[in-house]
């Protein structure tokens, strides 16, 4: 997964620096960040809702344009896909406290 996250994410990046007519990733670009976040939290909405309503393969979709804003977003504030990578493989090897996590996790 990581390879098309990785791959999207470069034709996102070569959009931003390429602007190509009728593209909706330049149309994002072109309106600015509050349209990139407006976008973002319209989709987060919209993932929460198929999941809620129990339809996997509408959840999965909007799984999907959910990451795919985020990408646009990380390309907007010039995040690299390397710094997001970094941060998840330390969580991934974090071995944490179970009642620190609840106390995290109520307060968010």
């Amino acid at each position: 997964m990581t390879d098309t996250l990785k791959g999207l994410y470069d034709v996102v990046l070569q959009r931003k620096a390429e602007p190509q007519a009728e593209s909706y990733t330049c149309y994002l670009f072109e309106k600015g960040l509050d349209k990139i976040l407006k976008k973002v939290g319209e989709e987060c909405s919209e993932t929460k809702i198929a999941a809620k309503n129990g339809d996997n393969s509408e959840t999965v979709g909007e799984i999907c344009d959910l990451m795919y804003h985020l990408l646009v977003m990380m390309a907007q504030l010039d995040i690299p896909m390397e710094d997001v990578q970094a941060v998840l493989e330390q969580r991934r090897q974090k071995i944490g406290n179970l009642k620190q996590f609840h106390v995290t996790d109520k307060e968010s």
